[in-house]
């Protein structure tokens, strides 16, 4: 008889033990938001860092390391926290395709671009006033004339295309998913600038863009640089919706 009330009480101590407490709204909505805001920050202070700093060199390879290492770094830190977007493209196309809620889209969208803007500030502080100035900021100021627009723009779909797909199909669809994301992730976003650099600048992050713009009011053909990471992005949702996903991410073909 001892021996049952001793099995109960034990049972009753590890029910209690293996209970879930439930999410609080802290970690439901608050705290995502504030790993996008900070992952942001940090990813636009380090990117526009390795742009000032480097003016005086013609070539792409350090942006393109320190950004790819960036997004890789901060993408593995906070990938459990919020999912690690950073980018107003990614969150568009992951809730196309059914990997965050619709509430959350525009509390992400504003944190990015408040993080965007921090990061810009971040790096003035940071940066001689000579090098800042000499490189508007880390604007994208590449374009200067109607005549490059067509391409800078194609190139800005692309490239967003292609990164916006890695990160569909390695965090979001279920046939694909890999631990490897912030290593993809990071390794794309490099042979992306390494590519495409000289033609549009390699922006594929409107937050990237934004917070630059803001501090140095630089604006001209700002708007390519939404656009094109936009329509890149919905471009390769609709790709994971349509052909590329598995039974349960395509909504046709099943």
């Amino acid at each position: 008889m001892e021996e049952k009330v001793e099995l109960e009480e034990l049972d009753k101590t590890l029910l209690k033990k293996t209970e879930t407490k439930p999410v609080g709204k802290y970690v439901r909505i608050f705290q995502p938001c504030i790993a996008e805001l900070v992952g942001t920050t940090f990813f636009v202070f380090i990117g526009c860092v390795s742009v000032i700093e480097n003016v005086e060199s013609t070539g792409r390879l350090q942006p393109a390391l320190v950004h790819g290492l960036a997004v890789a770094v901060l993408v593995a830190c906070m990938a459990e926290i919020s999912g690690s977007h950073f980018n107003p493209p990614f969150t568009i196309a992951i809730y196309l395709c059914g990997g965050i809620p619709m509430p959350m889209v525009v509390p992400y969208l504003i944190s990015q671009l408040i993080g965007g803007v921090l990061g810009a500030a971040m790096s003035k502080v940071m940066t001689s006033h000579e090098n800042y100035v000499n490189a508007t900021g880390a604007s994208f100021n590449i374009l200067q004339s109607d005549d490059q627009l067509g391409k800078a723009v194609f190139a800005e779909i692309a490239m967003t295309c292609l990164i916006t797909m890695v990160v569909l199909l390695g965090a979001v669809n279920g046939k694909s998913k890999s631990p490897m994301v912030p290593f993809l992730v990071g390794c794309t976003v490099i042979i992306n600038i390494l590519a495409g650099g000289d033609i549009s600048g390699t922006c594929l992050n409107p937050a990237r863009a934004f917070g630059p713009a803001l501090m140095t009011n630089y604006w001209t053909y700002h708007w390519v640089y939404w656009v094109g990471p936009i329509t890149g992005s919905v471009v390769a949702a609709a790709l994971v919706r349509l052909l590329l996903g598995d039974e349960k991410m395509r909504v046709i073909l099943n």
